[in-house]
Protein backbone atom coordinates (compact mmCIF):
# COMPACT_ATOMS: atom_id res chain seq x y z
CA UNK A 1 0.00 0.00 0.00
CA UNK A 2 0.90 3.47 -1.10
CA UNK A 3 2.23 5.56 2.00
CA UNK A 4 0.35 9.14 1.22
CA UNK A 5 2.42 12.20 1.51
CA UNK A 6 1.89 14.89 3.81
CA UNK A 7 3.52 18.18 3.38
CA UNK A 8 3.81 19.95 6.82
CA UNK A 9 4.64 23.84 6.18
CA UNK A 10 5.06 26.46 8.68
CA UNK A 11 6.37 29.95 8.08
CA UNK A 12 9.18 29.93 11.55
CA UNK A 13 11.12 26.83 11.68
CA UNK A 14 12.56 28.48 14.84
CA UNK A 15 11.44 27.06 18.61
CA UNK A 16 8.09 27.57 20.28
CA UNK A 17 4.64 25.84 20.90
CA UNK A 18 3.49 25.86 17.26
CA UNK A 19 6.76 23.96 16.47
CA UNK A 20 7.07 21.67 19.45
CA UNK A 21 3.25 20.75 17.91
CA UNK A 22 4.73 20.07 14.14
CA UNK A 23 7.42 17.92 15.07
CA UNK A 24 5.39 15.89 18.12
CA UNK A 25 2.79 15.31 15.05
CA UNK A 26 6.05 14.49 12.14
CA UNK A 27 7.99 12.07 14.99
CA UNK A 28 5.24 9.78 15.80
CA UNK A 29 3.24 9.45 12.63
CA UNK A 30 1.99 5.67 12.36
CA UNK A 31 5.13 3.91 10.68
CA UNK A 32 4.28 2.30 6.96
CA UNK A 33 1.10 4.98 6.46
CA UNK A 34 2.91 8.36 5.86
CA UNK A 35 5.42 10.11 4.25
CA UNK A 36 5.84 13.37 5.36
CA UNK A 37 7.61 16.27 3.71
CA UNK A 38 8.89 19.45 6.00
CA UNK A 39 8.77 23.01 4.41
CA UNK A 40 9.21 26.34 6.00
CA UNK A 41 10.28 30.08 5.63
CA UNK A 42 12.49 30.65 8.49
CA UNK A 43 15.29 28.22 9.60
CA UNK A 44 15.85 27.30 13.36
CA UNK A 45 16.23 24.38 15.75
CA UNK A 46 12.58 22.68 14.22
CA UNK A 47 13.75 22.54 10.90
CA UNK A 48 17.48 20.45 12.01
CA UNK A 49 15.69 18.31 13.91
CA UNK A 50 12.95 17.24 11.39
CA UNK A 51 15.95 16.94 9.15
CA UNK A 52 17.68 14.96 11.80
CA UNK A 53 14.83 12.60 11.75
CA UNK A 54 15.61 11.90 7.69
CA UNK A 55 12.81 13.80 6.78
CA UNK A 56 12.92 15.87 3.16
CA UNK A 57 12.57 19.60 4.30
CA UNK A 58 12.27 22.25 1.98
CA UNK A 59 13.46 26.19 2.44
CA UNK A 60 10.89 29.15 1.20
CA UNK A 61 13.37 31.98 1.60
CA UNK A 62 10.52 34.81 1.02
CA UNK A 63 8.10 33.48 3.69
CA UNK A 64 8.33 35.45 6.88
CA UNK A 65 5.84 36.22 9.27
CA UNK A 66 5.40 39.87 8.84
CA UNK A 67 2.61 41.13 6.46
CA UNK A 68 4.89 42.29 2.94
CA UNK A 69 3.05 42.67 -0.79
CA UNK A 70 5.38 41.86 -3.05
CA UNK A 71 7.37 38.95 -0.93
CA UNK A 72 4.01 37.29 0.10
CA UNK A 73 3.80 37.06 -3.36
CA UNK A 74 6.45 35.74 -4.03
CA UNK A 75 5.88 33.29 -1.03
CA UNK A 76 2.84 31.99 -2.58
CA UNK A 77 4.48 30.98 -5.94
CA UNK A 78 6.98 29.25 -3.80
CA UNK A 79 4.65 27.42 -2.15
CA UNK A 80 2.81 26.24 -5.08
CA UNK A 81 6.24 25.77 -6.74
CA UNK A 82 7.04 23.21 -3.89
CA UNK A 83 3.49 21.52 -4.15
CA UNK A 84 3.85 21.14 -7.58
CA UNK A 85 7.13 18.88 -7.16
CA UNK A 86 6.25 17.05 -3.62
CA UNK A 87 2.54 16.16 -4.90
CA UNK A 88 1.48 15.48 -1.45
CA UNK A 89 -1.99 14.06 -0.80
CA UNK A 90 -2.42 15.91 2.18
CA UNK A 91 -1.35 19.34 3.17
CA UNK A 92 -1.16 20.23 7.23
CA UNK A 93 -0.84 24.36 7.72
CA UNK A 94 0.30 25.85 10.77
CA UNK A 95 1.16 30.02 11.59
CA UNK A 96 -1.73 32.20 10.01
CA UNK A 97 0.90 33.55 7.25
CA UNK A 98 2.17 30.07 6.32
CA UNK A 99 -1.92 29.09 6.37
CA UNK A 100 -3.47 31.24 4.38
CA UNK A 101 -1.27 31.24 1.49
CA UNK A 102 -0.70 27.94 1.60
CA UNK A 103 -4.39 26.91 1.55
CA UNK A 104 -4.53 28.88 -1.32
CA UNK A 105 -1.77 27.29 -3.21
CA UNK A 106 -3.39 24.32 -2.42
CA UNK A 107 -6.48 24.61 -3.71
CA UNK A 108 -5.13 25.91 -7.08
CA UNK A 109 -2.46 23.00 -7.15
CA UNK A 110 -5.30 20.21 -6.28
CA UNK A 111 -4.24 18.96 -3.24
CA UNK A 112 -6.73 16.52 -1.89
CA UNK A 113 -6.98 17.33 2.15
CA UNK A 114 -5.77 20.52 3.12
CA UNK A 115 -5.67 20.62 7.13
CA UNK A 116 -4.92 24.20 8.98
CA UNK A 117 -4.09 23.98 12.63
CA UNK A 118 -4.98 27.48 14.97
CA UNK A 119 -2.78 28.44 17.64
CA UNK A 120 -4.95 30.78 18.49
CA UNK A 121 -6.86 33.06 16.65
CA UNK A 122 -4.46 35.61 15.11
CA UNK A 123 -6.93 39.11 15.16
CA UNK A 124 -7.25 38.07 18.98
CA UNK A 125 -3.77 40.53 19.05
CA UNK A 126 -4.08 43.81 20.35
CA UNK A 127 -4.47 45.37 16.62
CA UNK A 128 -6.09 48.28 15.18
CA UNK A 129 -9.35 47.98 13.74
CA UNK A 130 -8.44 48.17 10.54
CA UNK A 131 -5.54 45.15 10.74
CA UNK A 132 -7.81 43.26 12.74
CA UNK A 133 -10.07 42.94 10.27
CA UNK A 134 -7.81 41.65 7.27
CA UNK A 135 -6.83 39.35 9.75
CA UNK A 136 -9.84 38.13 10.68
CA UNK A 137 -10.55 37.75 6.74
CA UNK A 138 -7.50 35.88 6.10
CA UNK A 139 -8.34 33.42 8.83
CA UNK A 140 -11.70 33.17 7.45
CA UNK A 141 -10.67 32.18 4.36
CA UNK A 142 -8.03 29.46 5.26
CA UNK A 143 -10.62 27.97 7.36
CA UNK A 144 -12.69 28.37 4.22
CA UNK A 145 -9.81 26.61 1.75
CA UNK A 146 -9.28 24.09 4.72
CA UNK A 147 -10.65 20.75 4.84
CA UNK A 148 -10.77 20.48 8.53
CA UNK A 149 -9.21 23.19 11.19
CA UNK A 150 -7.77 21.76 14.05
CA UNK A 151 -8.25 24.28 17.05
CA UNK A 152 -6.28 23.53 20.21
CA UNK A 153 -8.51 26.01 23.28
CA UNK A 154 -11.97 26.14 24.22
CA UNK A 155 -11.86 30.00 23.70
CA UNK A 156 -10.91 29.37 19.97
CA UNK A 157 -13.89 26.84 19.09
CA UNK A 158 -15.88 29.22 20.20
CA UNK A 159 -14.57 31.65 17.79
CA UNK A 160 -14.66 29.10 15.04
CA UNK A 161 -17.92 27.97 15.62
CA UNK A 162 -19.02 31.48 14.95
CA UNK A 163 -17.65 31.60 11.64
CA UNK A 164 -19.73 31.83 8.67
CA UNK A 165 -19.84 28.90 6.75
CA UNK A 166 -17.00 27.19 8.35
CA UNK A 167 -18.56 25.97 11.93
CA UNK A 168 -18.56 22.45 10.66
CA UNK A 169 -15.07 22.24 9.55
CA UNK A 170 -13.33 23.03 13.44
CA UNK A 171 -12.39 20.14 15.31
CA UNK A 172 -11.53 20.35 18.92
CA UNK A 173 -8.03 18.74 19.76
CA UNK A 174 -6.70 19.49 23.24
CA UNK A 175 -2.83 19.86 23.41
CA UNK A 176 -0.79 17.25 25.27
CA UNK A 177 2.29 16.61 26.04
CA UNK A 178 4.71 13.37 24.39
CA UNK A 179 6.88 12.26 27.28
CA UNK A 180 8.94 15.10 28.61
CA UNK A 181 13.15 14.90 29.71
CA UNK A 182 12.85 16.72 32.80
CA UNK A 183 16.13 16.91 35.10
CA UNK A 184 16.23 16.86 39.18
CA UNK A 185 16.09 19.43 40.77
CA UNK A 186 19.94 19.31 42.01
CA UNK A 187 20.75 18.41 38.30
CA UNK A 188 18.80 20.91 37.00
CA UNK A 189 19.98 23.58 39.36
CA UNK A 190 23.87 22.38 38.72
CA UNK A 191 23.11 23.77 34.98
CA UNK A 192 21.06 26.72 35.21
CA UNK A 193 22.70 28.26 38.66
CA UNK A 194 25.98 29.57 39.35
CA UNK A 195 26.22 28.16 43.62
CA UNK A 196 25.95 30.85 46.24
CA UNK A 197 24.48 33.52 44.39
CA UNK A 198 21.54 35.14 44.96
CA UNK A 199 19.73 32.66 42.53
CA UNK A 200 20.49 29.26 44.32
CA UNK A 201 19.06 30.61 47.32
CA UNK A 202 15.73 33.20 46.55
CA UNK A 203 12.53 32.19 45.86
CA UNK A 204 13.04 31.37 41.70
CA UNK A 205 10.46 32.36 39.38
CA UNK A 206 10.33 31.76 35.68
CA UNK A 207 9.01 31.68 32.31
CA UNK A 208 9.50 30.61 29.14
CA UNK A 209 8.28 31.56 25.98
CA UNK A 210 9.29 33.62 22.95
CA UNK A 211 10.28 37.24 23.44
CA UNK A 212 7.14 38.92 21.22
CA UNK A 213 4.56 41.49 22.73
CA UNK A 214 1.59 38.94 23.00
CA UNK A 215 3.37 36.64 25.49
CA UNK A 216 3.42 39.91 27.91
CA UNK A 217 7.21 39.19 29.58
CA UNK A 218 7.29 43.26 29.89
CA UNK A 219 4.44 42.70 32.69
CA UNK A 220 6.76 40.03 34.30
CA UNK A 221 9.80 42.46 34.31
CA UNK A 222 7.56 44.90 36.17
CA UNK A 223 5.93 42.32 38.37
CA UNK A 224 9.64 41.89 39.42
CA UNK A 225 10.38 45.65 40.15
CA UNK A 226 7.28 45.12 42.24
CA UNK A 227 8.92 42.48 44.40
CA UNK A 228 12.05 43.85 44.55
CA UNK A 229 10.40 46.97 45.81
CA UNK A 230 8.85 45.46 48.07
CA UNK A 231 11.04 42.90 49.97
CA UNK A 232 14.49 42.93 48.16
CA UNK A 233 16.54 39.77 47.86
CA UNK A 234 13.72 37.92 48.28
CA UNK A 235 12.66 36.69 44.50
CA UNK A 236 14.40 35.97 41.31
CA UNK A 237 12.99 35.90 37.72
CA UNK A 238 14.58 34.07 34.92
CA UNK A 239 13.30 34.52 31.28
CA UNK A 240 14.12 31.61 28.46
CA UNK A 241 13.62 32.94 25.32
CA UNK A 242 14.38 34.59 21.98
CA UNK A 243 12.69 37.20 20.00
CA UNK A 244 11.94 40.24 18.50
CA UNK A 245 11.54 42.17 22.14
CA UNK A 246 14.99 40.67 23.39
CA UNK A 247 16.31 43.77 23.20
CA UNK A 248 13.80 46.28 24.80
CA UNK A 249 13.33 43.73 27.34
CA UNK A 250 17.09 43.61 27.96
CA UNK A 251 16.66 47.46 28.66
CA UNK A 252 13.34 47.68 30.46
CA UNK A 253 15.28 45.41 33.23
CA UNK A 254 18.35 47.53 33.63
CA UNK A 255 16.67 49.23 36.81
CA UNK A 256 17.18 45.81 38.44
CA UNK A 257 20.02 44.63 40.17
CA UNK A 258 21.50 42.27 37.86
CA UNK A 259 21.80 39.35 40.24
CA UNK A 260 17.75 39.20 40.32
CA UNK A 261 16.84 38.95 36.69
CA UNK A 262 18.36 36.82 34.32
CA UNK A 263 17.82 36.37 30.76
CA UNK A 264 19.08 32.87 30.18
CA UNK A 265 19.62 33.09 26.13
CA UNK A 266 21.55 36.69 26.36
CA UNK A 267 23.84 35.54 29.11
CA UNK A 268 23.97 32.13 29.86
CA UNK A 269 24.58 31.72 33.87
CA UNK A 270 27.54 29.03 33.78
CA UNK A 271 29.00 27.53 30.42
CA UNK A 272 27.81 24.18 30.77
CA UNK A 273 24.28 25.65 29.85
CA UNK A 274 23.25 24.59 26.35
CA UNK A 275 23.88 27.42 23.75
CA UNK A 276 19.84 27.59 23.09
CA UNK A 277 18.62 27.78 26.48
CA UNK A 278 15.32 28.56 25.14
CA UNK A 279 14.97 25.31 23.46
CA UNK A 280 15.59 22.74 26.53
CA UNK A 281 13.90 25.18 29.05
CA UNK A 282 11.69 22.68 29.71
CA UNK A 283 14.21 20.29 31.27
CA UNK A 284 15.23 22.81 34.06
CA UNK A 285 11.76 23.76 35.10
CA UNK A 286 12.00 21.60 38.35
CA UNK A 287 15.05 24.31 39.45
CA UNK A 288 12.37 26.95 39.72
CA UNK A 289 9.60 27.61 42.42
CA UNK A 290 6.82 29.17 40.38
CA UNK A 291 6.09 29.69 37.16
CA UNK A 292 4.62 33.08 35.50
CA UNK A 293 2.80 32.91 32.16
CA UNK A 294 1.83 36.90 31.46
CA UNK A 295 0.37 36.34 28.32
CA UNK A 296 -1.83 39.24 26.71
CA UNK A 297 -2.78 36.60 23.72
CA UNK A 298 -3.05 32.83 23.59
CA UNK A 299 -4.07 30.20 22.59
CA UNK A 300 -3.56 26.69 24.83
CA UNK A 301 0.70 26.92 25.43
CA UNK A 302 2.80 23.61 26.14
CA UNK A 303 4.77 25.91 28.51
CA UNK A 304 1.91 25.39 30.85
CA UNK A 305 1.57 21.63 30.63
CA UNK A 306 5.22 21.32 30.88
CA UNK A 307 5.43 23.49 34.11
CA UNK A 308 2.19 21.24 34.96
CA UNK A 309 4.70 18.23 34.50
CA UNK A 310 7.39 19.71 36.52
CA UNK A 311 4.75 20.24 39.23
CA UNK A 312 5.21 24.05 39.72
CA UNK A 313 2.62 26.10 41.04
CA UNK A 314 1.64 28.60 38.07
CA UNK A 315 0.66 32.84 38.01
CA UNK A 316 -0.80 33.21 34.47
CA UNK A 317 -3.13 35.72 33.31
CA UNK A 318 -6.37 34.95 32.67
CA UNK A 319 -6.31 34.22 28.76
CA UNK A 320 -6.32 30.85 29.65
CA UNK A 321 -8.71 30.21 32.12
CA UNK A 322 -10.98 28.47 30.12
CA UNK A 323 -7.76 25.83 29.13
CA UNK A 324 -6.62 25.66 32.18
CA UNK A 325 -8.47 26.09 34.88
CA UNK A 326 -8.50 22.60 35.52
CA UNK A 327 -4.85 22.56 36.72
CA UNK A 328 -3.61 21.93 40.36
CA UNK A 329 -1.75 25.52 41.89
CA UNK A 330 -2.86 27.60 39.02
CA UNK A 331 -3.57 31.08 39.76
CA UNK A 332 -5.46 33.86 37.41
CA UNK A 333 -4.95 37.41 36.97
CA UNK A 334 -5.63 40.47 34.40
CA UNK A 335 -3.97 40.56 31.37
CA UNK A 336 -0.95 43.26 31.55
CA UNK A 337 -1.51 43.82 34.96
CA UNK A 338 2.28 43.77 36.80
CA UNK A 339 0.86 44.49 40.58
CA UNK A 340 -1.58 41.30 39.78
CA UNK A 341 1.37 38.97 39.08
CA UNK A 342 3.32 40.05 42.57
CA UNK A 343 0.34 40.20 44.54
CA UNK A 344 -0.09 36.25 43.38
CA UNK A 345 3.52 35.66 43.66
CA UNK A 346 3.52 36.86 47.11
CA UNK A 347 0.51 34.69 48.05
CA UNK A 348 2.03 31.30 46.87
CA UNK A 349 5.33 32.00 48.66
CA UNK A 350 3.57 32.48 51.64
CA UNK A 351 2.52 29.22 51.19
CA UNK A 352 4.06 27.28 48.40
CA UNK A 353 2.36 24.02 47.62
CA UNK A 354 4.13 20.77 47.65
CA UNK A 355 5.39 20.14 44.10
CA UNK A 356 3.36 17.15 42.40
CA UNK A 357 3.38 17.01 38.75
CA UNK A 358 0.35 16.28 37.12
CA UNK A 359 -0.11 15.40 33.27
CA UNK A 360 -2.81 17.01 31.48
CA UNK A 361 -4.29 14.86 28.47
CA UNK A 362 -3.23 11.80 26.31
CA UNK A 363 -0.62 12.72 23.62
CA UNK A 364 -1.55 9.12 22.45
CA UNK A 365 -5.52 10.38 21.76
CA UNK A 366 -4.04 14.09 20.17
CA UNK A 367 -1.91 12.01 17.78
CA UNK A 368 -5.01 9.15 16.86
CA UNK A 369 -7.78 12.37 16.24
CA UNK A 370 -5.01 14.28 14.33
CA UNK A 371 -4.21 11.46 11.84
CA UNK A 372 -7.71 10.22 11.76
CA UNK A 373 -8.04 13.59 10.11
CA UNK A 374 -5.90 12.80 7.82
CA UNK A 375 -7.14 9.59 6.98
CA UNK A 376 -11.27 10.87 6.47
Amino acid sequence: MRKKKILFLITKATYGGAQKYVYDIISHLPNGLFEPIFAFGQNGKLSSDVAGLGITVKEIPSLGRDIAFFSDIASFFEIWKTIQQVKPDIIHLNSSKAAVLGALAARFAGVKKIISTVHGWPFKENRGVFSRAIIYFASWLTAALSHAVIVVSNEDTRIGKRMWFVREKINYLPLALNVTEMFPRESAEKVVFIPGNRFSTAIRLVSIAELTPNKGIRHGIEMMKALESRTPGKYTYSIFGQGEEQTSLVKLAEGLPPDSINFANVNPPINTAPANLSSEASKFLRAFDIFILPSIKEGMPYVLLEAAAAGLPIVASNVVKDEASSFPNIYFVPPGDAYALADAVEKLAQNTPAKTPSTIGSFTNMLKKTVSLYRS
